[in-house]
């Protein structure tokens, strides 16, 4: 028998004083049988870092053709495809031809870090591309805040991210090791 996906109340407030934006999403977000808490949390991050009206969660881990976040114009052009961890050359290379923006959000460490070394200059012709990098222990702490009915707490200045959930606080330095053209 086929497990079923694990289903996370969030009530997620985003005060991001680089953008100016600040807002309170509520996300009912299905966390895959084979997803990890650092993964669901990755992804609840990502939203946050790219929070904004039209933003989505998507299927996830569920389906091979989707982003874990996205956004999609009124006529459902692809506008922001979010992806997580260590795609293939191939994953990378049909994302950023179906959507306008593509952002990889890669972590875990050394192995992230060879991930980026051995793509790194098969994306450079990407000018729709931002790769940024979270630290392994700061990906491992917000892990450990995960509970399946939660207020998460993110603000970001100057780059920098503070995550908190009741009395628990993990601080995220993200470094970006491709920045989009358009930016």
């Amino acid at each position: 028998m086929a497990q079923k996906a694990t289903i996370y109340k969030i009530e997620l407030s985003v005060s991001d004083m680089d953008r100016h934006y600040y807002d309170t999403h509520r996300l009912t977000v299905a966390k895959h049988p084979s997803e990890t808490d650092e993964r669901l949390m990755v992804r609840v991050l990502a939203f946050a870092l790219n929070a904004q009206e039209g933003l989505e969660m998507t299927k996830g881990l569920s389906t091979d053709d989707e982003p874990d976040v996205w956004r999609k114009s009124l006529s459902g052009e692809l506008e922001l495809w979010i992806a997580l961890g260590l795609p293939s050359e191939k994953i990378v290379r049909q994302s950023c031809g179906k959507s306008k923006d593509v952002v990889i959000y890669s972590y875990g460490g050394r192995t992230a870090d060879m991930w980026w070394d051995k793509l790194k200059n098969s994306t450079s012709r990407f000018d729709n591309l931002r790769v940024v990098n979270l630290p392994e222990t700061a990906t491992t702490d917000l892990a450990k805040l995960a509970s399946r009915s939660m207020k998460l707490q993110v603000s970001i200045q100057d780059g920098d991210v503070m995550a908190s959930v009741d009395d628990g606080i993990v601080y995220i330095t993200p470094t970006e090791l491709k920045g989009a053209a358009s930016q």
